[in-house]
């Protein structure tokens, strides 16, 4: 439920004859396509094999698509066989592993119109200023609330806190008994919105800079763990549950801290929970969170490139997003499908809103293995010290970058 992809870690080396530069030239070929995809489930597999197949129709190219048990294992492995799969799902953590190695086509100066594309999601994508890959869409993180606990506690629309004393005043009110105001997931992947919206982050937007040990992050910290020290707001593992989404389902809180991906849990497993999404409070420097996304990578060993690239363009465009959104739940990385969507999921559009100013999760090399460094001393954040927490993720991210 992280919605976060791992790093990549490994040692694969590929010196593929696809390296597209500008007016680099693709491979063709007759061989059949193979995609390889990290699924959340069911709805997803059959989601991207009927788009696939619905392709492969139309372009007479043939194509299998994999779900594969554990992506970042099969891709390493793919890679060092040289036989990688043609097209893939690529998360921000392995993209500058790969990227640095050559495995990877480096494609994004290729694709017919890359401005649709969330400027973010862009970024997130772009290694030594290339772009890599294509976003395939995206997920920010927002405020859930139970409105039935809402409501008893006396609160109305108008209190929906707007600020991090806000935030403080209605999580104390909505603590009783087994209910704890606001419950989230103890880690960087839910933390880090407080220190988006204090003005801070791990890493800058490029991931080029350490900046885990910022006074802004400092801040951040010390309101969450001021938080946990009042009872107002705890840990999803210290209520007993895995998640913010099964917390919300099983009443333990009125209130999660959690991305898009909510929906499908909350129908799936407590389709009797009423509740609403609303944007996060602002911090002391305005609004901010954190933003999830994922690519459709393609391979330089791949022996039908200009194949692949055809199918990646086709997947990414609205009428495929749209149709991946309501299979799975996921936001179109396109901006031109930003009105269809809201239009259809009116009461999810802060989620979708938020890619205005959410900002994406450290993409460096190795970032991934220090952020969960990161995650495993955060679910003891009531008894540390943010800073020296801070002091230690900052010494780690450093060394990535010698």
């Amino acid at each position: 439920m992280s919605a976060c992809g791992s790093g990549f870690g490994g040692n694969a080396t590929s010196t593929g004859s696809g390296t597209a530069g500008g007016g680099g030239g693709l491979t063709s070929s007759s061989s059949a396509l193979t995609v390889m995809i990290g699924s959340s489930g069911n709805a997803e597999t059959n989601a991207v094999k009927s788009a696939v197949a619905d392709w492969s129709k139309s372009s007479g190219t043939k194509a299998t698509v994999i779900a594969a048990s554990n992506l970042d294992q099969q891709l390493a492995q793919g890679f060092a066989a040289k036989k990688p799969a043609d097209v893939f799902y690529l998360s921000t953590g392995s993209l500058a592993g790969y990227a640095a190695n050559g495995s990877l086509l480096a494609y994004g100066d290729q694709l017919k119109d890359t401005s649709d594309f969330y400027p973010t999601l862009v970024k997130s994508f772009t290694y030594n200023n290339k772009l890599y890959c294509a976003p395939k869409d995206f997920s920010t993180l927002q405020l859930v609330i139970n409105t039935d606990m809402w409501k008893a506690a006396g609160l109305t629309d108008s209190d929906y806190p707007k600020t991090w004393d806000q935030l403080e005043a209605v999580s104390k009110k909505l603590t009783t008994g087994k209910q704890t105001g606001l419950v989230v997931s103890g880690q960087y992947e839910r933390l880090g919105a407080f220190m988006v919206e204090a003005g801070g982050n791990l890493m800058n937007a490029d991931s080029t800079q350490a900046t885990a040990n910022s006074a802004a992050n400092v801040q951040a910290l010390t309101y969450a763990k001021k938080l946990l020290n009042d009872g107002a707001m705890k840990f999803a593992a210290d209520v007993g549950a895995s998640w913010g989404g099964e917390a919300l389902g099983k009443g333990l809180t009125a209130m999660t801290i959690e991305g898009n991906w909510i929906t499908g849990g909350m129908q799936s497993d407590y389709p009797n929970i009423k509740y609403k999404v609303i944007p996060l409070p602002s911090g002391p420097k305005g609004q901010g969170t954190l933003e999830f996304t994922n690519c459709w990578g393609i391979a330089a060993d791949s022996p039908n490139q200009a194949a692949a690239l055809k199918l990646v363009e086709q997947l990414t465009t609205k009428s495929d997003q749209l149709g991946f959104a309501k299979a799975f739940g996921v936001m179109p990385s396109i901006q031109s499908a930003a009105d269809s969507w809201k239009q259809e999921y009116p009461q999810l559009a802060p989620f979708l809103e938020a890619a205005a100013y959410a900002q994406g999760v450290p993409a460096a090399k190795g970032s991934a293995a220090v952020v969960s460094d990161l995650d495993s001393k955060l679910g003891s954040l009531a008894k540390s010290d943010p800073k020296t927490l801070l002091d230690e993720t900052q010494k780690n991210l450093q060394a990535l970058l010698k």
